[in-house]
């Protein structure tokens, strides 16, 4: 696409909507108020080929209020239907609408140079639309990754990455990340922007790849091509068969509320359903099963005659009933009637043999147990079978091996359980002993045989490739000591997904504690301080200390446990990964949670302990704020709201009351600074996990004279004013 048609293509909704009171063509609806409506009286029913039914409509007077009008103009020549924005409408359904798409692009010559910057925009702000969570958004390109934010009323931000050397690595119709990526967006979106960026400027592709593609567009309508590379007709082609759906509702009200209102819409016929957007509101009227018709105007909702198509057997009469029909056959013939059921089957006269009848019935009571009892034996022969299966694909001849290798060097066995203990331990894994789940597993509360209460996890399902890697990390783990580490006791491998047998730890998640018991006496600030220098030591260890580096790769206060003395526990090992003795980094799959995930290695892949130590940064913000690393409320990242306070001057305003109130200057103050360190955006800047758990160790061991501390009391209430900035400045160092 040159630049001429692209500067035509982003004014084309502009031209439109500039122009939609020019001459227009459309289809007006003349019928009698008693025939089906679609919409008023005397009101257009289409633009060109697509319907306009109420509450839309082409002229001010005939839509239910100005924001559902439809502009149909005739400046492109064939007439064509437009929102109020200036978006081409495809098509109107009962709740959603239709419009064309728009394609964020990136093109690069055979040198690296940009040929092509095309973002894409939507702003639907102040309209009754919101984006459907049917929509896909998707990247296509081999050298890129695409970001799609909402900038106004609901700000979000989420992303693809695709990656492929070879042409021969894609596949037709996958979007797994290897040339094509998608992924969701939340509810309620009402605007927002796509920016397509390459990695390496398509220098390595070119020959097969010289552009990346961005969009979201209804997930069905795309079906991916190995040939959509070179094809050069691959965005207007997207733009006309991957239109966007879009959500639409009547006003802002529940049905409750708006039932109740002078300006309800529905029709008494209808029935009213609250629009599912995030809390939005406004609601859509809807017809009945078995009734068609608009659900907002005069006839309303009208009986379908179920009998004009036929449903029921050549030898049975059909009954039209309203909102349903009822099929019953002729006399001479039994069965529900219908074509797709049993029909109409002809009756024949019976005789009953009584004789006959019970030794049919006795014969078939003795073969039905003989039966019984021969699948048992098989079923329990094919489970047996099935289990020994599922040991050694899980690599359970390898894990023996590992064990005694072990036990020769007197290390520390690992216990290998067997389906039934585990089975027997969690009462055939009940719902009530559930303790949590996540994206590696669901974690159960045991009890085994003698008395011991473990914390047992079915892990997701391995692949075959990553058993021997599963085996190393289970036998690596299960040596791990450390008095803040959660223990790993052994394995089930007689299942299709592994199952790993943890240390139970009975005072919930650090997660838990923060945000919902944080008024708990014990919660002090030192011992905050103190649960973040236990957790920081367990990390610095599996970094450096282990026998083989452990990167965690999902830490978070939620994996963070605390025992019955308020000990920390690092926990979840799911997403962790062993590094090569050889090796400071791995590239792997991108895996973490949102709002603790270390920005360069979502970017590069490239996973190194300063990734955890990014992490932790965001857990040691938590402690001091009170605040979640993403707020459900006004979706704000703490890790960036963290650190603009503290630029701001406005530390003081953003602890947590009980926070203030118990640190020191001196400590706030260096742990601020240290979470600055732990955030900085490039990895090679941050502290290792030994420098964050050594720096911690002395600010706790920080001491004040009792004359100091009436002071520091008195300087924490004036801490609180409002409208007053913080008494001193975070240093500007780690910017």
């Amino acid at each position: 696409m040159d630049t001429l048609t692209t500067l035509l293509y982003l004014l084309y909704p502009l031209v439109a909507l500039l122009c939609a009171s020019s001459d227009t063509i459309y289809t007006t609806n003349a019928s009698t108020p008693t025939a089906a409506a679609t919409a008023k009286l005397g009101c257009a029913t289409k633009c060109g080929d697509i319907t306009i039914p109420y509450p839309f409509g082409i002229e001010k007077e005939c839509s239910i209020d100005p924001s559902f009008q439809i502009n149909c103009t005739t400046i492109f020549g064939k007439p064509k239907p437009f929102i109020a924005k200036g978006y081409e409408v495809t098509n109107i359904s009962d709740n959603h609408l239709y419009i064309k798409n728009h394609i964020a692009s990136g093109c690069y010559d055979n040198t690296g140079k940009s040929t092509l910057e095309d973002p894409a925009i939507f702003d639907l702000l102040s309209t009754p639309y919101t984006f459907s969570i049917a929509n896909k958004f998707t990247l296509v390109g081999c050298d890129d990754s695409a970001i799609i934010l909402g900038v106004k009323d609901k700000n979000f931000t989420t992303g693809c990455i695709a990656i492929c050397s070879k042409s021969e690595n894609l596949v037709d119709g996958s979007c797994d990340g290897i040339g094509c990526c998608q992924t969701n967006i939340p509810k309620g979106v009402t605007n927002f922007v796509i920016v397509v960026e390459s990695l390496r400027k398509h220098v390595p592709v070119w020959s097969f790849n010289p552009c990346g593609y961005a969009f979201l567009g209804q997930q069905d309508k795309f079906k991916f091509k190995k040939s959509d590379f070179l094809d050069p007709l691959f965005v207007n082609r997207t733009i006309e068969n991957v239109p966007v759906e879009l959500d639409w509702a009547i006003g802002t009200k529940h049905c409750v509320e708006a039932q109740s209102s002078d300006d309800y819409a529905c029709h008494p016929t209808s029935y009213c359903l609250d629009a599912d957007n995030n809390g939005i509101g406004g609601y859509n009227c809807i017809c009945p099963d078995g009734y068609q018709g608009n659900p907002y105007i005069d006839p309303g909702c009208q009986d379908i005659n179920e009998c004009e198509d036929s449903p029921c057997d050549p030898n049975g009469n059909c009954i039209n009933l309203p909102g349903t029909f009822n099929c019953t056959c002729q006399n001479g013939y039994a069965g529900d009637g219908k074509k797709g059921g049993q029909g109409c089957v002809q009756q024949k006269s019976e005789f009953p043999v009584l004789k006959l009848s019970l030794g049919l019935g006795f014969g078939l009571l003795f073969l039905i147990v003989s039966v019984s009892w021969l699948y048992f034996i098989i079923q329990q022969r094919k489970l047996k079978q099935q289990r020994q299966k599922f040991f050694e694909q899980n690599g359970g001849l390898l894990l023996k091996q590992q064990l005694k290798s072990n036990e020769s060097v007197g290390g520390q066995s690992t216990r290998i359980f067997t389906y039934e203990e585990l089975k027997k331990a969690t009462n055939n894994y009940a719902k009530n002993r559930i303790l949590g789940k996540g994206g590696n597993g669901v974690v159960y509360k045991g009890t085994l045989q003698d008395k011991h209460v473990v914390a047992i996890k079915k892990s997701l399902r391995i692949e075959k490739d990553d058993i021997e890697s599963f085996i190393n990390e289970v036998t690596i783990l299960t040596q791990i000591n450390h008095r803040n580490v959660v223990k790993l006791f052994g394995c089930c491998l007689e299942t299709e997904s592994p199952i790993l047998v943890y240390e139970y730890i009975s005072n919930g998640t650090l997660c838990d504690h923060i945000h919902n018991n944080s008024e708990q006496p014990w919660l002090s600030w030192p011992n905050r301080l103190r649960i973040a220098t236990e957790a920081a030591n367990a990390l610095a260890y599996l970094h450096s200390a282990a026998s083989l580096p452990i990167f965690h790769r999902d830490v978070k206060s939620a994996n963070i446990l605390l025992d019955e003395f308020h000990t920390a526990k690092i926990a979840d090992f799911g997403s962790s990964r062993l590094l090569p003795a050889d090796e400071t980094q791995v590239l792997t799959q991108v895996l973490g949670t949102l709002g603790y995930m270390d920005p360069e290695y979502f970017i590069t892949q490239q996973l190194t302990g300063k990734s955890d130590v990014y992490s932790f940064g965001v857990v040691i913000a938590e402690l001091m704020t009170g605040r979640k690393a993403i707020s459900n409320e006004d979706d704000k990242n703490l890790a960036t709201f963290f650190i603009t306070s503290v630029k701001a001057n406005k530390l003081f305003q953003i602890l947590e009351p009980r926070v203030l109130r118990e640190g020191s200057l001196e400590q706030l103050q260096g742990v601020a600074e240290l979470v600055l360190r732990c955030l900085n955006l490039s990895g090679e800047r941050r502290p290792t996990m030994r420098e964050v758990a050594l720096e911690l160790e002395r600010l706790r061991n920080l001491h004040m004279h009792p004359q100091i501390h009436e002071e520091q009391e008195a300087s924490n209430s004036a801490r609180l004013a409002p409208d007053e900035s913080d008494l001193y400045m975070i240093s500007q160092k780690f910017d």
